[in-house]
């Protein structure tokens, strides 16, 4: 994941530090040695029939980075999967059959997937039954990776494999690996953020590494609270007045809430203060992005494009003091015109769409446009009951 920050004139590539310090080597790993020494043996002793590896343990301890480690080191062509790509039975054979069938032609392919106890639940059309066909007979080396394994839904996924178990990081191990990033960083956290950050994470170091950047790039960062989560107003307000797109960063991360509601009070807060025209279509286009972005996230249930987020929002933040939080407050003349002029058009749609045998969606959707235009133009005339006129009237007045 990249993070761009200005500094003098020029342009340079900030790294997330959980991305940064992600560890090269599995000698640069922390925690859960002995499993890691037994991951290793089955890799080294593998052969065609051996079952499948499946990795589990709490979010942010290393599952996928051994993996990708493994991978690098025993000279594999690792093709990753995660649950959302297997949760049909078509979707797994169009992905994992021409691996399966042409190991030769492919060279030494793996196959890794993240997420496995996913899989299950409303979305899954046939995908697990397919993928534990495909455990049972593995000619490549197949590892899968798990939160939990608890679930009377993994039975049969962990029958087909050998389980091995990531522990929570201890925190004295924390502490060490965050002093030597601090370190290399060139910056400090007081004693008690420390505790806290360490405290927080509980064993995640993805999590701790995540927090601790924020505290550190983040608005007040050396504060004991700073790192805490903040209500959505303050952090609405801070993001707007933040100095700085590394303090602004420090802010967005800081709002920890669902992304849903996330983006809905940015967007809530942008279009209800008074902007011109131009910039409140820079505002909306980024919001738009997000929206598509978790648009994509519910359809396709693959979560882990949700780190993304924040990367796309960032984009919102300019120094604007007219922007100021509101939830769902709408100003009055929007409010009019979702209610009122929102009325008419319903109406106005209803009527139209029985005379051209449409939908009123069909007819809102594709038609409206042209038909206005052709009014403006003075090339169609309609006859239509007075009411319509001034709603006619209004829309014709924003084509541009």
């Amino acid at each position: 994941m990249v993070r761009f920050e200005q500094k003098s004139s020029n342009q340079v590539i900030k790294l997330m530090w959980s991305e940064k310090y992600r560890p090269q080597n599995i000698s640069d790993m922390v925690g859960n040695e002995e499993p890691r020494v037994a991951i290793m043996k089955w890799f080294a002793k593998w052969k065609k029939g051996t079952k499948p590896l499946l990795i589990v343990g709490p979010p942010g301890i290393g599952k996928t980075t051994i993996a990708y480690l493994l991978a690098k080191q025993f000279g594999y062509d690792m093709i990753g999967l995660n649950a959302s790509d297997v949760r049909s039975k078509s979707r797994i054979n169009e992905i994992l059959t021409p691996v399966l069938g042409n190991v030769s032609v492919l060279g030494t392919p793996m196959i890794f997937v993240d997420e496995v106890d996913g899989i299950h639940g409303r979305g899954d059309y046939g995908g697990a039954a397919a993928l534990v066909d495909i455990l049972k007979k593995p000619n490549v080396p197949i590892l899968l990776a798990a939160n939990y394994d608890d679930s009377d839904k993994m039975k049969s996924i962990k029958k087909a494999a050998t389980t091995i178990s990531f522990k929570k990081i201890p925190p004295r191990l924390l502490r060490v690996y965050l002093d030597n990033i601090l370190k290399k960083e060139n910056t400090k956290l007081s004693p008690g953020s420390l505790i806290k950050v360490i405290d927080k994470s509980q064993g995640d170091i993805r999590s701790m590494i995540n927090l601790t950047q924020s505290l550190i790039t983040g608005f007040n960062p050396q504060t004991e609270t700073s790192f805490e989560s903040i209500n959505i107003e303050d952090g609405i307000n801070a993001f707007f007045k933040a100095n700085s797109i590394e303090e602004a960063r420090g802010v967005l991360y800081s709002i920890q809430i669902d992304p849903r509601q996330k983006i809905n009070a940015f967007y809530s807060s942008i279009v209800t203060s008074d902007l011109d025209s131009d910039s409140l279509a820079k505002y909306l286009e980024v919001i738009s992005n997000a929206d598509m972005l978790f648009g994509k996230i519910m359809k396709t249930q693959n979560w882990r494009l949700l780190r993304y987020l924040n990367d796309i929002l960032i984009n919102l933040y300019q120094k604007d003091d007219r922007i100021r939080y509101s939830k769902y407050n709408l100003s009055w003349p929007l409010l009019n015109r979702i209610r009122w002029d929102g009325a008419k058009i319903k109406s106005l749609s209803s009527v139209m769409a029985k005379k051209l045998h449409l939908s009123s969606s069909s007819f809102v959707t594709l038609c409206l446009p042209y038909v206005l235009f052709c009014i403006k133009n003075k090339t169609l005339e309609l006859e239509l009951e007075e009411t319509f006129g001034d709603i006619i009237d209004k829309e014709i007045e924003l084509i541009q």
